[in-house]
């Protein structure tokens, strides 16, 4: 069963990145809000955003695919109840983006963010 829903509307982005804790790595970075109302705990909602001055719309699009890839990668180890929003960073290259350098980023951001489960 997947366990993420995604944020669509403004004010969902807005209140995850004005209340939530920031966490940065090389490519992305992520902004994350525990959620508060009782139905939402057993789901996390994720949110993309890739500003149109970063690059074309085949480009931007490829990232998110291989960002939403990533996170899907990690879903199943990833603690709920959590909103979570990815952007993509500035100063990194959107030229040159491989899965293995955004997977290698995602892991450092949740295990940073302690939202990776401890099964070992």
């Amino acid at each position: 069963m997947k366990k993420t829903k995604m944020l669509k509307k403004n004010y969902e982005f807005k209140k995850v990145l004005e209340n939530g804790k920031f966490f940065s790595g090389k490519k992305i970075i992520v902004f994350i809000k525990k959620n508060n109302a009782k139905k939402e705990i057993n789901y996390n909602f994720l949110g993309l955003a890739i500003s149109s001055k970063t690059c074309k719309a085949v480009r931007r699009n490829r990232i998110k695919r291989i960002i939403r890839e990533s996170y899907y990668f990690y879903e199943k180890d990833i603690l709920t109840g959590n909103s979570i929003v990815i952007l993509w960073n500035k100063k990194a290259d959107p030229i040159n983006v491989s899965f293995f350098d955004i997977k290698n980023d995602m892991k450092y951001i949740l295990e940073k963010a302690n939202l990776l489960k401890n099964d070992k």
